[in-house]
């Protein structure tokens, strides 16, 4: 069985330590691979790939989704992506925050982005699975972007209605599209929000997990499929 983790620097398993960015060994694909091991019958062959690349958006997996996903004909795809779609250039906002700006992926480009994967992914035969986003820190997340950028910034994320509110509505329409194409999301957002200290959980940045919360997140993915994994061996 063949479980293929598509996405951006959440799937990578990076990390913001002692002010610098920083990859993890333990990433959730890592951690996801061990549980199903541990909870494998006895002689299946699994293998979880790591395809998350730091930075990316739904613009940028639509080109590599033949390379990196297609062509490594995999049984099961988990597809967590949306928090460079919904961020801004902040320097450009700095620069001039009382004018209008666009999110980097604009929502319902967003939305489409995401219906092209599933149906392209589900007429080769891999069966989809769509994640919700980890949450934020809204408090460290703002002192982040203020403090590499300018206080101006403040103004548009204002005008948003709260930089964990506009979060949220990427994070709604990964629920609209799941249900819209009959695909399973995991709700490893309510998972993170629900395991404790958020400072334990989301790293100094506010918005990258720490090792911690890559285990949750990666337990939630378990949790939430591994008794359904034995339909892919038998099809």
């Amino acid at each position: 069985m063949k479980i293929l983790c598509f996405g951006d620097s959440l799937t990578r398993g990076v990390s913001f330590v002692n002010g610098r960015l920083k990859i993890l060994k333990n990433n959730y694909p890592k951690k996801l691979q061990e549980l199903l091991i541990k909870n494998s019958k006895e002689g299946e062959e699994i293998q979880v790939i790591n395809k998350g690349v730091f930075n990316d958006d739904t613009d940028l997996l639509i080109k590599r989704l033949d390379q990196d996903v297609l062509d490594e004909k995999p049984d099961y795809i988990i597809i967590k992506i949306g928090g460079n779609d919904c961020n801004f250039s902040w320097s450009e906002v700095a620069q001039n925050p009382d004018d209008e700006h666009d999110a980097r992926v604009p929502l319902d480009r967003y939305m489409d982005n995401l219906k092209s994967m599933l149906v392209k992914v589900k007429s080769e035969g891999i069966i989809p699975i769509l994640s919700t986003l980890p949450p934020l820190d809204p408090v460290r997340y703002y002192n982040s972007i203020t403090n590499n950028f300018s206080s101006e910034v403040s103004k548009l994320i204002c005008r948003l209605g709260g930089i964990e509110y506009w979060h949220s509505k990427y994070n709604r329409a990964i629920k609209l599209v799941a249900e819209e194409l009959d695909v399973l999301v995991i709700d490893v957002r309510s998972a993170i929000k629900g395991a404790g200290d958020s400072k334990e959980l989301i790293s100094d940045d506010g918005i990258h997990l720490t090792e911690k919360g890559y285990e949750v997140l990666a337990m939630e993915i378990f949790e939430s499929v591994h008794d359904k994994w034995d339909i892919v061996t038998h099809r």
